[in-house]
This record gives C-alpha cells, structure tokens and sequence, in this order.
C-alpha cells in the first residue's frame, strides 16, 4: 500500500462511517488536524457524489 504524504496538503477530507477508532483502537491524528474536514458518509458513494460534483463544475 503507497503511503500518502497528505501532512503536507493544504486540505484535507477524510471519509469515514464515524468517529470510532476502528480495527486497531488507535486514533489518528491527522483527524484533528486544523486542515483536515471530516466526512461522514460511504466512501465509496461519497466519493462518487464528489467526483460527479466536481465534474459538473468543471463542465460549467
């Protein structure tokens, strides 16, 4: 699995189901990170909802 460097983004979204810890119980810090905005949804269809979005602004 790539290891993703999103500490340096300017932002960032996270999608996740809820605030639990997961699998591991551990909590991640980049979720309270000052840039990080939590999404609570699927993210699979989140993702497509997005995408579908972005494509609509970029055809306008």
């Amino acid at each position: 699995m790539p290891i993703l460097r999103v500490h340096h983004s300017q932002s960032i979204i996270v999608v996740k189901r809820s605030l639990s810890p997961g699998f591991a119980g551990i909590d991640n810090e980049l979720y309270y990170d000052t840039k990080t905005s939590m999404l609570f949804a699927d993210a699979k269809s989140a993702t497509a909802e997005i995408a579908e979005e972005l494509k609509q602004l970029v055809a306008a």
